[in-house]
């Protein structure tokens, strides 16, 4: 198969099911995982899709809600790796608050079975800590978003505005060192902003393809956060002015 024809697949693909991985696209057209990263590349500087790690997603407005399907496909490892970072940080008998991020989600994967509790407004991560018989998880319902299948809207925030929390870890669509952490949904901002209120301690975990960057809806500002635990692939330059804003920036490695 030409190159051309391939790449006219790939976006099919891409176009139905809004995500796609290297190593499934390699297995398909019987190339190596090398052509098919040329592929992609080729693509992404045509402006037809984003590369993430291991694969790529369409691209994407940085004003609309990105599916929570999507979200989990983009930057994996480097969510993962920050995760594991941020489970560190849980203790036994805590609560604790994790929101509707896909960056939360990994670190429920992560918990240990143990007495503690969680706040969130995401279902993923309701569903994901079922299994947990010591942990008790409290989840605020509200309006339905179906992109991120959380719960949003005035009920939501009230439902947390009754508890306290003694961490937060939350992720954003994007964050900037003079404009602080935003959200490409507003009602989702609107729930961060509660979860920090009711929170002693907030860790904001963001990967490096979400820094020098600006959504509709502004979260809070950088110094209202703890720490901030982010992946290998920032620059030098971003991890600085990170330091300026924020008392501890964690970098954490992925593999090669």
């Amino acid at each position: 198969m030409i190159a051309i024809q391939r790449h006219r697949e790939i976006l099919t693909e891409l176009n139905a099911k809004g995500a796609v991985k290297v190593s499934t696209l390699a297995d398909r057209f019987k190339v190596t995982e090398e052509t098919i990263r040329r592929d992609l590349e080729k693509l992404a500087n045509d402006g037809r899709l984003r590369r993430t790690h291991g694969g790529a997603v369409l691209p994407q407005d940085p004003d609309q809600e990105v599916p929570y399907w999507q979200r989990e496909l983009m930057n994996e490892e480097e969510k993962s790796a920050i995760a594991r970072e941020a489970a560190k940080m849980v203790n036994q008998g805590d609560t604790i608050i994790l929101d509707a991020s896909s960056t939360a989600w990994h670190l429920t994967r992560l918990l240990p079975d143990v007495p503690m509790v969680v706040l969130t407004n995401s279902s993923q991560v309701a569903v994901s800590l079922a299994r947990h018989k010591h942990v008790k998880v409290i989840v605020s319902g509200g309006i339905l978003s179906p992109a991120s299948l959380s719960f949003v809207g005035p009920l939501a925030e009230e439902t947390l505005s009754r508890y306290h929390a003694d961490k937060a870890f939350l992720s954003c669509r994007a964050a900037d060192v003079a404009h602080g952490v935003s959200d490409a949904n507003e009602l989702q901002a609107m729930v961060r902003r509660c979860m920090l209120k009711i929170s002693d301690r907030h860790i904001l975990m963001v990967d490096h393809s979400k820094l020098d960057r600006r959504a509709l809806a502004t979260i809070a500002p950088l110094s209202d956060f703890h720490e901030v635990i982010t992946d290998g692939q920032t620059t030098p330059a971003q991890r600085a002015a990170l330091a300026t804003k924020v008392g501890k920036v964690t970098v954490v490695e992925t593999p090669q």
